[in-house]
């Protein structure tokens, strides 16, 4: 039994599974998570399926990704600038993106940190994004809006950050929040040209402390 390239699972208990393929395996349906990774898949009990759904396609959700993120910026006061830094980072805006470890979506949502937030589907833009930046403004106020610290427990999670002290030393976290930091810089020194201002350096350490938890306020001191 195979799917579409879209298509959505949608689970009795209201939660939903987007997967490339699928295929009946006894008592479960084997849901494929990528076209190209055989080993990505998950195994549901056929009876907990409550319908099969096509998904939008990204062309059709993209035009109102500014929208959507500016939306959940207001909502959770965080600086849209940011938000758009960090979906840059992890997704590079795709709004089907599935990570090797199973992160979905435009922010990269792993299915319990979706279903902690209430999110029934993290390939739904609005859904994604709304639970991704209430997910990082939870980070900032419990790490007293230390920029640094909280991309890192984003990447990496809460347990690693704390385990070290700060941002734990694995590559790959580093280099996200690197990424995260130079982009948002990037956007705010451009405003600030834009706008007429005098550029400044971009912001390192703890002057990025808090500075994207106010959207009124440059990255840089």
């Amino acid at each position: 039994m195979c799917a579409t390239a879209a298509d959505v699972a949608i689970l009795r208990n209201g939660f939903s599974i987007r997967h490339e393929r699928r295929e009946v395996v006894g008592a479960v349906t084997r849901l494929y998570l990528s076209p190209t990774d055989k080993n990505g898949y998950v195994d549901v009990p056929t009876s907990e399926i409550d319908r099969l759904e096509t998904e939008p396609s990204a062309a059709q959700l993209t035009p109102a990704l500014p929208e959507v993120i500016n939306l959940a910026s207001v909502r959770y006061h965080l600086d849209p600038d940011l938000v758009n830094s960090v979906i840059h980072a992890e997704s590079g805006f795709n709004a089907n993106a599935v990570s090797r470890k199973g992160a979905q979506g435009l922010m990269q949502l792993m299915p319990q940190t979706a279903s902690q937030l209430g999110v029934r589907n993290a390939f739904d833009p609005g859904a994604n994004v709304d639970g991704g930046t209430r997910y990082l403004r939870e980070l900032l106020v419990r790490y007293n809006f230390d920029l640094i610290k909280a991309l890192a427990a984003y990447n990496a999670g809460t347990q690693r950050v704390e385990q070290y002290h700060g941002v734990p030393p694995f590559n790959e976290t580093q280099a996200y929040v690197a990424k995260v930091v130079r982009d948002f810089n990037h956007k705010k020194l451009a405003e600030r040209k834009a706008a007429g201002k005098h550029p400044q350096k971009p912001a390192t350490g703890s002057q990025q402390q808090a500075a994207a938890a106010d959207p009124g306020r440059p990255a840089t001191p």
